[in-house]
């Protein structure tokens, strides 16, 4: 009997995130409006599946236990956040500039040395990462070879030259 512990294959991939929102039409206005993806499609005033690219979906809203409630406390087990990885450097970018330019605040920003990240939160207080990843062969490494992630200062006005 093969004593190899299973391990999922390298091609499997998350699918979508589905959020529970208060409010409908104002998670629409963030993550359509603000962020830029697509309705695909809706459940009456219930629930919508928005996507990138015309996927089905990447993220599910719904209010079906959450219409009018209050966001989760801080201090609960739940989603951390949710991340957004964008195909380019300029692509966070110009999600950033958008951001700018709408006055939405960050909560946090990072360099993570296999990444780039922006942090903010909707308005459910629902965490939410928008990053791009650094080509595989410029990820830092330990001396054993393994992979060396860190948070250090995300220079902004770096990212903003990308749209120069």
């Amino acid at each position: 009997m093969d004593q190899t512990p299973y391990t999922i294959p390298p091609a499997t991939r998350i699918g979508h995130v589905h959020l529970k929102v208060a409010d409908l039409q104002r998670a629409l206005d963030f993550y359509c409006g603000l962020l830029g993806f697509e309705v695909v499609t809706t459940y009456g005033t219930e629930a919508a599946f928005v996507s990138a690219g015309g996927y089905h979906h990447h993220i599910g809203l719904n209010t079906w236990y959450s219409k009018g409630g209050p966001p989760a406390p801080v201090r609960s087990a739940g989603l951390f956040h949710t991340a957004i990885l964008y195909p380019t450097r300029r692509d966070l970018a110009v999600a950033y500039r958008r951001l700018l330019d709408a006055g939405y605040p960050l909560t946090g920003v990072a360099d993570h040395g296999v990444s780039e990240a922006l942090y903010l939160d909707d308005p459910d207080r629902n965490g939410v990462e928008l990053y791009w990843d650094r080509p595989r062969q410029q990820w830092p490494h330990k001396p054993d070879g393994s992979v060396e992630m860190y948070t250090r200062p995300l220079d902004l006005d770096g990212l903003l030259r990308e749209l120069a």
